[in-house]
């Protein structure tokens, strides 16, 4: 049973990051007047698309489908922002995507501990595997730019795939957790 919870949860979480990455983010502002304000975000929800499946299926369904969205994008189709291949193994970016797997097995790992069912519990450890997503893209674009693998220099690499999507992706972590609570809610976790 475990098992096919498992697997179901990776089948899950895969079509989340893969529609996810279709749905641009924005946040809406409540205003007296109609309609409210929308503002976008420069970034999707792939990313948080991530977290939530992690939050919801755990560490293993979370690690599964991360592992599965690259194996797609490496091997199969163009899942990937600017498409997919093995070429993507020595871009920039690729640190970030290889990022999705500790990501998802943090987050996932702590909201299966004890007294997690809350906004705050969820929201942090979203903010955690966000944290080691951009740990892992930062530490890829600093061996790779010691490498001289780019033409831009490190200070332009993080500015670009980092800081760039870094506030939107913040701003996103209190949606997962919000987002998150309802369904474990749904599903009754404890």
């Amino acid at each position: 049973m475990r098992a096919l919870a498992n697997w179901s949860g990776a089948v899950a979480g895969l079509m989340m990051i893969l529609v996810g990455a279709l749905i641009p983010s924005a946040i809406i502002i409540p205003e007296l007047s109609y309609p409210p304000k929308i503002i976008s975000l420069p970034s999707t929800w792939q990313v948080p698309a991530l977290l939530l499946s992690a939050l919801i299926c755990g560490p293993r369904a979370g690690v599964l489908s991360a592992v599965a969205y690259l194996t797609i994008g490496l091997f199969y189709f163009p899942v990937f922002h600017n498409g997919g291949s093995l070429e993507y193994l020595v871009r920039p970016e690729f640190g970030y995507l290889a990022g999705f797997i500790p990501a998802a097995w943090l987050t996932g790992r702590l909201a299966n501990q004890l007294g997690m069912n809350n906004f705050l519990s969820l929201t942090l450890s979203a903010l955690a595997g966000l944290l080691i997503l951009q740990f892992c893209g930062i530490l890829n674009l600093i061996i790779g730019s010691s490498l001289g693998r780019w033409s831009e220099s490190l200070p332009e690499l993080i500015a670009s795939y980092s800081l760039a999507p870094l506030p939107a992706q913040l701003v996103l972590c209190p949606g997962v957790g919000v987002m998150s609570l309802a369904m474990r809610r749904l599903l009754l976790f404890e």
